[in-house]
């Protein structure tokens, strides 16, 4: 959904702890590109090479179509939400692409997010159902969140429902509804609502489309805020602490020790358009590092310290350590 920022960028993104009274001016869609693309080439390349993760059909007539969302587990499992009709939606393979597993059929409308919580447990979440299952790694339904709540008037399987969930210390879950609705949803171990915040709008505490969240050992939530281009961070209460600006269409991101892993590109192209992988530091939000990517709607840190994220229309993107 189009969107007109109201923030002017810094030399060098950094969190903002108010913007109200600041006097900022409002700065082009195009100058925040090239702002980005400058940021970007004052930035080191991470040493990490770009191959393809092919994964062998299992039968004859399977395939994947577009793989949504990658997650891993400390085993080296790698986990697959993909939207074809040629394959179960959450598929399980090991590091040389061989299927393990799969499971899911007839259970999704669109599958937009995979994550494995800090168990080992693998989480899902439906952008046009607005529903959140829990698995085992094997595949056995644990829990469902019905999140409920989509605007009415909505043409079926669209996108009007959840985009991503994260996990935080005492088992408190985070779920981000970013289609049809700009909130943060808190549950409890047992699926049950805890609270709520967030609304339409471009201010502290408000979203244009929370698309990925994440939440670090400090308790401190993240939420790529991305038709209004920045990152935000917040108490596990919902209390807005500061945001980070400059970082593009942001779609994803990872935290992994002090760093944040993102996916993004420029907001005045479409969606799906080339970007980037970033590495940041959580504190102050500088860029470390990036890889060029064709695929960011979802990034994922493997226990070898190697990227993975989904391509359009099949692909798997292992940026991969020299060998």
């Amino acid at each position: 959904m189009p969107f007109k920022s109201l923030f002017l960028l810094a030399a060098l993104p950094v969190f903002a702890q108010s913007l109200s009274g600041a006097g900022i001016s409002e700065a082009s869609l195009e100058e925040q590109t090239k702002h980005l693309r400058a940021l970007v080439a004052r930035s080191a390349r991470l040493p990490l090479d770009l191959t393809e993760f092919a994964v062998h059909p299992p039968q004859p007539g399977w395939a994947l179509e577009m793989v949504s969302s990658v997650a891993s587990d400390s085993k080296g499992v790698v986990y697959l939400l993909q939207r074809g009709e040629k394959a179960d939606p959450v598929i399980a393979v090991d590091r040389d692409g061989r299927v393990l597993r799969s499971w899911g059929k007839g259970m999704f409308t669109i599958p937009h997010s995979i994550r494995v919580d800090p168990l080992g447990n693998i989480w899902t979440v439906d952008a046009s159902a607005s529903k959140v299952f829990k698995f085992t790694p094997e595949g056995k339904l644990l829990l469902t969140i019905d999140v409920g709540g989509q605007p009415a008037n909505t043409k079926p399987g669209s996108f009007n429902g959840t985009t991503d969930i994260a996990f935080a210390p005492g088992g408190r879950i985070f779920i981000a509804d970013g289609y049809g609705n700009a909130r943060i949803l808190e549950y409890g171990t047992d699926g049950k609502r805890v609270r709520e915040w967030g609304r339409r709008g471009t201010g502290h505490g408000e979203f244009n489309l929370p698309h990925g969240i994440a939440v670090d050992e400090r308790g401190t939530l993240y939420v790529a805020d991305r038709e209004n281009g920045r990152l935000q961070r917040f108490d596990l209460d919902g209390k807005y602490l500061s945001q980070i600006n400059g970082l593009g269409k942001t779609f994803s991101m990872k935290i992994a020790g002090e760093f944040l892993y993102i996916g993004t590109q420029p907001r005045n192209e479409p969606n799906g358009a080339p970007g980037w992988l970033m590495k940041l530091d959580r504190q102050s939000g500088k860029v470390l590092g990036y890889v060029e990517s064709t695929g960011h709607h979802s990034v994922e840190f493997t226990a070898d310290g190697e990227l993975m994220t989904g391509s359009r229309p099949d692909k798997v993107l292992w940026f991969r350590k020299p060998r």
